[in-house]
């Protein structure tokens, strides 16, 4: 659906009128295509001390065929480098590389903080490197101009597996990630002969892929190289098969529920599922006072327990292939919960424990990383039926001050995806312009 809001603030009158009254001022986001891979300018590269880490990220940076430099005028993109910061004074260092500089930030821009866990064994390092929570969140909500700032968190002599996720981060493909805290695990990741289709060779499959978010998931998995089994309900089955046909992958109509599901799917894909994504999801609102027991127990059992037992039964057969990567969708519902929506939000909070408690198993066990996204406001023909005004207030309440798209859903998801993102596991990235909500 047309966003008429954001088309007029970028009128000559909309601008008036947006300044005089103090209203939100969206930018259009600059979003992956073909003709726009990459963000337009060079990587500003700056440091917060010097630590172990410092000099190889530096290396890293320089042959990711990014544009890096320490000097820039207008910048696409800032990486600041502060996992030297181990006490409160080191903030210092934080602000006196960004401050001369974040304000030359190009409209659309990247800022990526680099910092280490917090420790458990170090209270002055934990209050340092938790400083840098606040301090991105922050950001994300000054930065404006469709730009966006993310904190991510890398161990010590794991540098080399960070590279797939800054890729990411410093490119048109984030358009709608700001405010997240992304924490990566030390991992070997396997190779990527072609970053334009790191998934070539993968099988991949997708649940409720007839529209919506689950056909762009594919779309966008396809677009990198996989070949995608598209799965929906039977009811529909010609759209199902549409989609399917477009991508070039193979439709399988099944509902989701059903007790030999986990049986067909290992049928469809006899060579195993090196991605298995779980975007199948229903909801049937209303308030708990007001909410029959078929209501409640239809959205738990489709977006929580079917993802459960599904994916217990996969790993078990060994379906998933090592190195596999399993993605499932939450909801900012689950994080933040939401007025007549007590069913769906337990079954997306529930979908973020089942990513936090399996994680680490998947991994020492079969070679899987788990992971979710968490989408806020995105449009689709669900958000279109929401009433107008509860609609743009949904729109405007992020630092992005406008919903996502589908599409936005899916470059997270293929970036959890690639073979290169063995360091992401146990995420959950809100695809939701740093929404207030639960913030």
């Amino acid at each position: 659906m047309a966003d008429r809001y954001l088309h007029f603030t970028g009128t000559a009158p909309g601008r008036f009128l947006t300044r005089r009254l103090g209203l939100p001022r969206p930018a259009p986001l600059r979003r992956w295509s073909p003709g726009t891979p990459s963000l337009d300018g060079p990587l500003l590269h700056l440091t917060a001390g010097d630590s172990a880490i410092t000099r190889e990220l530096g290396a890293l940076l320089a042959t990711t065929g990014l544009d890096v430099t320490d000097r820039a005028e207008r910048p696409a993109g800032i990486v600041l480098d502060a996992t030297a910061v181990t006490a409160p004074g080191g903030l210092t260092a934080v602000h006196a590389a960004l401050h001369p500089v974040i304000r030359s930030l190009a409209p659309g821009g990247r800022v990526v903080v680099v910092g280490v866990r917090p420790s458990a064994d170090d209270h002055h390092q934990a209050a340092a490197q938790q400083a840098l929570e606040g301090f991105t969140r922050s950001l994300g909500k000054e930065v404006g101009r469709g730009s966006t700032v993310q904190l991510l968190r890398i161990a010590p002599g794991a540098v080399a597996p960070t590279e797939s996720t800054l890729r990411f981060l410093l490119s048109p493909r984030s358009a709608y990630l700001s405010g997240q805290v992304i924490e990566l695990t030390p991992a070997a990741p396997d190779p990527v002969a072609d970053w334009t289709a790191p998934l070539a060779g993968r099988t991949a499959l997708v649940t409720g892929a007839a529209r919506g978010i689950g056909a762009s998931v594919a779309g966008v998995l396809a677009r990198d190289g996989a070949r995608v089994i598209c799965l929906d309900v039977p009811q529909v089955r010609d759209e199902l098969a549409r989609t399917a046909e477009e991508l070039g992958g193979t439709a399988l109509p099944l509902d989701i529920t059903a007790d030999d599901t986990a049986d067909r799917i290992a049928a469809a894909a006899p060579d195993g599922l090196d991605v298995l994504v779980h975007n199948a999801g229903i909801t049937r609102d209303r308030r708990l006072a007001n909410m029959p027991a078929e209501r409640w127990t239809s959205v738990v059992d489709v977006n929580l327990d079917s993802v459960l037992r599904t994916t217990d039964a996969l790993l078990k057969a060994g379906t998933v292939n090592r190195g596999g990567r399993i993605v499932a969708t939450a909801s900012i519902a689950g994080i933040a919960g939401n007025n007549g929506q007590t069913n769906y939000a337990a079954s997306k909070a529930g979908i973020i424990g089942l990513v936090r408690a399996l994680a680490p198993h998947a991994a020492a066990d079969h070679g899987v990383t788990v992971n979710a996204v968490a989408p806020g406001f995105i449009e689709t023909k669900m958000t279109a039926a929401v009433p107008l005004l509860i609609r743009e207030a949904g729109r405007r309440m992020n630092s992005l001050a406008q919903g996502g798209l589908p599409v936005d859903v899916a470059e997270t998801t293929a970036w959890f995806a690639q073979p290169a993102s063995t360091a992401v596991n146990g995420q959950i990235v809100r695809v939701c312009g740093q929404s207030l909500l639960g913030a």
